[in-house]
């Protein structure tokens, strides 16, 4: 399972990762983005790569 989180100081709200995520794991929260649905990421990493403030970080979490 991947753990995408978003640090809410460099984020500006720009939807960038909402829009571009393939498997929709992002909801609009409050002007800012919630990845709510982590559990159908697919791990492409797109969200950080089009993050223009590098507000996204990314990682593979084990399940026990």
């Amino acid at each position: 399972m991947w753990q995408v989180e978003i640090d809410w100081s460099k984020c500006v709200g720009d939807e960038e990762c909402v829009e571009s995520c393939p498997a929709q794991v992002f909801e609009m929260i409050k002007n800012k983005p919630e990845p709510l649905y982590m559990a159908e990421c697919l791990g492409c990493e797109t969200c950080v790569d089009i993050c223009p403030e590098e507000a996204i970080t990314f990682s593979e979490i084990e399940i026990t």
